[in-house]
């Protein structure tokens, strides 16, 4: 039976987290991680493509969250209803990932080259909301808008969930949503 690899990727993330915390970014290296991880660094490369793509690890299975969502949800509702629904169908994995995910923003804080990664990775989240967005007949500027609002909303839930922990993240992305609509006044 073949092996999917999934327990030594599992191993890497972990052992590149520890190691940044560590030893810091910039003087951490692939082979270092592959060794901590107990695997060789020819099979960190079969995984990640850099040094940096370890810690974003979980993008790809977050976007294919959002967007199936997106083409989910029932028809009639405004655009930026969409997007918040499909965060709100994020919030399990997301909650799932806490712990790591705290550990792994210090690294990204301190570290300009993973700042750099993460707003492309966000930039690219962005991007697939817009297209979603666009699949289900919202024009490309406005699906362009709601995506980056939608961003916007998940980031301030995301914030206020650091600083609050004990609130429940879909609530917070909901109260978000609500300020952004207090915005226009109506």
């Amino acid at each position: 039976m073949p092996r999917d690899g999934s327990p030594a990727r599992a191993r890497l993330r972990a052992a590149a987290l520890e190691l940044y915390r560590e030893r810091g970014y910039d003087e951490t290296t692939t082979a270092q991680i592959a060794a901590r991880a107990d695997v060789t660094e020819r099979t960190y490369f079969r995984h990640f493509a850099d040094k940096r793509e370890v810690l974003f690890d979980g993008e790809a299975e977050l976007r294919a969250i959002l967007v199936d969502a997106i083409a989910a949800a029932p028809d009639g509702l405004a655009p930026l209803q969409v997007v918040v629904r499909a965060f709100a169908a994020a919030v399990p994995l997301i909650v799932a990932n806490r712990a790591v995910a705290r550990q792994r923003a210090e690294v990204i804080a301190v570290t300009p080259a993973l700042q750099e990664r993460a707003h492309a990775k966000t930039a690219g989240l962005v991007d697939a909301l817009t297209d979603a967005l666009a699949e289900r007949g919202i024009a490309r500027p406005t699906a362009r808008l709601t995506a980056q609002v939608g961003m916007a909303v998940f980031e301030r839930a995301s914030r206020s969930w650091a600083d609050e922990p004990e609130h429940d993240l879909a609530g917070l992305i909901a109260r978000a949503a609500d300020e952004v609509r207090a915005l226009g006044g109506s």
